[in-house]
């Protein structure tokens, strides 16, 4: 191809899950995937670059380009006071710039552009969505949309909504879903094992598992309702580092009276978490809208059995290869939970299909499409 391309790798840089991973992960493949001779040459731009050490570049044809402006203040610049300030400015000419986090910013005349949208979640779930941020999604999401050359959309779930809320017309979006490193697998040796336990001070109790952010669009408070109802009641082990309205979940779990048997691990090292998936009897996922749901993969690529939401992207993810449940309905939740724990032969079916499911989603298939991707835009 030869070209220069522009990735918004700011996320990538200042979060640690979420889009921050997508962004790593998505790059970490790109770099494998990109050694031809006529490869691309990217320039990796990351604002607020004086808070971090830059990481070791993927490739040799990686390049950063930061900026000590911080996201906040190219908000006011791009989106309050709508400075046509391109990005070039900091990246140098781009034959295509990719923005990987909703927004996309000014570009010069002739630079071909694609945005990544991760969900809608702030269109149909406004009420969780952090204070301030509801407008501003409001506004210049369906914009970069519309001025985007193409739409990258993590699933078909997000797909559809593009269409339906933003009118977006279907032949200018492509779904690239997520993929699943190879560091999730199962995790069998029992030093691992008990290392990781004992790290975090979980003993040896069979334990149920959560990951995500503490915020309300996990639906953590449910979940709390649904666990405190099982009879025996093993533990929870909630993974996620505190997002934003979160007093609430830690006051369920005194309303329920189970303090000792819910733990809250924070934000726990990637390196850790295929062992803790491995060592959960079960993992529960029951958020209110998810664009994927990364962390269903990866519990599903460890051979854990998985309940989940059957809301948005996740029946896509999941396949037949776990229990969805109506993330709403507490009853259902706490049913699912008892059926998978008490039945060993529902239990092990599901770990197996889970771990054939998380093989089709490998980021090396989705680096390949979007090289693909890219190559046919620049060309158009």
């Amino acid at each position: 191809m030869g070209a220069c391309i522009g990735i918004d790798y700011t996320a990538a840089v200042h979060q640690a899950a979420g889009i921050g991973r997508y962004s790593r992960e998505l790059v970490r493949a790109l770099a494998a995937s990109s050694l031809e001779i006529d490869a691309p040459q990217f320039h990796l731009f990351v604002a607020d670059a004086g808070k971090v050490v830059q990481p070791a570049l993927p490739g040799p044809n990686f390049a950063w380009r930061p900026t000590r402006l911080t996201e906040r203040w190219l908000a006011r610049l791009w989106y309050r006071l709508r400075l046509p300030l391109p990005i070039e400015t900091w990246t140098g000419p781009l034959d295509l710039f990719h923005a990987t986090d909703f927004f996309l910013p000014p570009v010069r005349s002739g630079t071909r552009t694609i945005v990544t949208i991760h969900d809608l979640s702030f269109v149909h779930l406004p009420e969780t969505v952090m204070p301030g941020m509801t407008n501003h999604l409001n506004q210049w999401v369906p914009r970069s949309v519309k001025r985007a050359d193409h739409v990258i959309a993590v699933s078909e779930a997000t797909r559809q909504d593009l269409i339906e809320l933003y009118q977006t017309p279907p032949e200018k979006i492509s779904v690239l879903y997520h993929g699943v490193t190879a560091d999730f697998k199962p995790v069998t040796e029992p030093n691992s094992l008990s290392a990781v336990r004992q790290k975090y001070n979980l003993g040896q109790q069979p334990f149920i598992l959560s990951v995500g952010t503490l915020q309300p669009r996990k639906n953590y408070q449910r979940l709390i309702q649904a666990f405190a109802a099982l009879d025996p009641a093993p533990v929870l082990v909630i993974v996620g580092s505190r997002g934003w309205n979160y007093a609430n979940i830690f006051a369920e779990v005194a309303r329920q009276g189970v303090e000792e048997r819910v733990h809250f691990l924070g934000f726990v090292a990637d390196a850790d978490l295929p062992a803790l998936y491995s060592a959960a009897s079960l993992f529960v996922y029951p958020s209110l809208y998810e664009g994927f749901g990364l962390p269903v993969l990866e519990a599903m690529a460890c051979g854990t059995p998985v309940v989940a939401s059957n809301q948005s992207a996740l029946p896509e993810v999941v396949g037949e290869a776990g229990l969805l449940v109506d993330p709403r309905n507490v009853e259902a939740m706490a049913a699912a939970m008892t059926h998978v724990l008490a039945d060993t032969t529902l239990s092990r079916r599901l770990a197996q299909a889970g771990q054939a499911r998380a093989g089709c989603f490998t980021w090396p298939e989705m680096a390949t499409k979007l090289l693909n991707l890219y190559e046919q835009i620049i060309e158009e």
